[in-house]
C-alpha cells in the first residue's frame, strides 16, 4: 500500500510540474537589508489605530474620501466600496475585475485603476466609463495604481506581464516587466513614461508635481522620473534598501510620502534570489509551499528628499496586516489591505510619531 501511495504521488508531482507555467528567472542579488534601528526601529503604533467595518469589507486594496468624509475602496470581488464615517458599508458597482488604486479626481470622478479592466472612470452618477485599457493595441496586463495632475492627467503604472492572480511569479523570476503610462482625458491620448521597471505598483506625484514616485516592489525601492526641470525625462532610485515591500504610495499636502509595505523583507526569498533554478523549481509547487509573507503591518514616511522620516508598525500584524495604501488626511492615516478585512484609521495625534 505504501509503495502505490509513493508512486502516485510522484505522478501527481510529476503532472503538477508538466503544467505549471514556465518561468525564465534570473539571478538577482538583494541588498543585506537594513537594520531595525532609527526610523526603522521596531514599534507598536498601529495597535492604537482605530478599526473601521472590520469584517464588512474584503480587501480593499486602496482608499481616497470625498468631501463629506465618506472612504471608498475597491474590493477583491469587482465591487466598488462606500464607507461612512460610522462604518455603514454601501456597494456602489462592480467593474467586473480586480480594482485596485482609486482617486477622486476634480470632477468628483472616481477614477479606478483595474487590475483587468484598465484605467476606469466612475462618474458621480454611477456610470461606469473605460478610459484606456491597451497601448498601442496590446491589452495592460495589471493595472495598477495612479495618481492625478492638478490639471486632470492620470499617472498610472501596469505592474507586469503577469496578471494579478499570477504577481508572486514577477517575483521568483526578477526580470523588470513594469511601466508607468499617463493618460490625458483631454485629447484621449496615452504616453509611455518609463519601462523595465521590477513590479511597477504605487504612483505618486511630488507637491509642485515636478517628479513623479513609482514603488518597485521586488527591488525595495522607490524609482524618481522628472517631469519638470533640467533632469526632465530621466529616472534615478529615490531611496533604495527598504526594510518591506512597498506597495501604494501617497503624498500629503507638505509634500511628504507615505509607504505602504505589504511586509518585512523575506530571508528566505532572500536566499532564493541568486539561484535561478530554486526560483523555477519553486514556481512549480503548489503555492502552499512558496516563500509566506510575515504577518506584519507597516506605514514609512518619507520627506520630500526621500529621506525616512517616521513609521508605524504592528508586529504580527495582530491589528493591521498587508497595509496596501496610506493616505494622510486632517491627521488622520487611513489604511487599506488588499487582503484583509478591515480599514484602519490612525490619529497621528495620538502617536509619539
Amino acid at each position: 500500500m505504501n509503495t502505490k501511495i509513493s508512486t502516485s504521488l510522484k505522478l501527481i508531482c510529476l503532472l503538477v510540474l508538466l503544467k505549471c507555467k514556465s518561468l525564465d528567472p534570473v539571478s538577482y542579488e538583494p541588498p543585506t537589508k537594513p537594520e531595525k534601528l532609527g526610523v526603522y526601529a521596531e514599534n507598536s503604533h498601529l495597535q492604537s489605530a482605530k478599526i473601521l467595518a472590520e469584517g464588512k469589507v474584503n480587501g480593499l486594496e486602496s482608499l481616497d474620501l470625498d468631501e463629506n468624509g465618506f472612504l471608498y475602496g475597491g474590493d477583491k470581488d469587482g465591487n466598488i466600496i462606500k464607507v461612512s464615517p460610522s462604518g455603514v458599508v454601501e456597494k456602489i458597482t462592480n467593474t467586473g475585475g480586480r480594482p485596485l488604486g482609486i482617486q477622486f479626481d476634480s470632477q468628483k470622478n472616481l477614477i479606478i485603476a483595474d487590475a483587468y479592466k484598465g484605467l476606469l472612470s466612475l462618474s458621480p452618477d454611477g456610470k461606469l466609463t473605460v478610459l484606456v485599457s491597451e497601448f498601442k493595441g496590446v491589452p495592460f496586463k495589471f493595472t495598477d495604481d495612479l495618481d492625478i495632475s492638478k490639471e486632470g492627467k492620470i499617472y498610472f503604472s501596469d505592474a507586469s506581464i503577469y496578471e494579478q492572480r499570477e504577481y508572486l511569479f514577477d517575483l521568483l523570476e526578477a526580470r523588470p516587466h513594469g511601466r508607468v503610462f499617463v493618460y490625458d482625458p483631454k485629447t484621449k491620448t496615452t504616453e509611455l513614461l518609463l519601462e523595465n521597471l521590477y513590479f511597477a505598483n504605487g504612483i505618486a506625484l511630488s507637491k509642485n508635481e515636478d517628479y513623479l514616485l513609482v514603488n518597485e516592489t521586488y527591488r525595495y525601492r522607490i524609482s524618481r522620473y522628472w517631469l519638470k526641470g533640467n533632469k526632465k525625462g530621466t529616472r534615478e532610485v529615490f531611496i533604495d534598501n527598504l526594510p518591506g515591500f512597498p506597495d501604494n504610495i501617497t503624498t500629503n499636502t507638505k509634500g511628504e510620502f507615505y509607504v505602504a509595505l505589504f511586509t518585512v523583507r523575506n530571508d528566505r526569498m532572500d536566499k532564493m534570489h541568486p539561484s535561478p533554478f530554486l526560483k523555477s523549481m519553486t514556481s512549480k509547487l503548489p503555492k502552499f509551499l512558496w516563500p509566506k509573507p510575515e504577518p506584519y503591518g507597516y506605514v514609512l514616511k518619507l520627506n520630500e528628499n526621500g529621506v525616512p522620516v517616521a513609521s508605524w508598525q504592528d508586529p504580527g500584524g495582530n491589528k493591521l496586516k498587508e497595509i496596501t495604501s496610506a493616505i494622510e488626511k486632517n491627521g488622520f492615516i487611513y489604511m487599506g489591505s488588499l487582503y484583509n478585512d478591515r480599514i484602519g484609521i490612525l490619529d497621528l495625534n495620538s502617536t509619539s510619531k
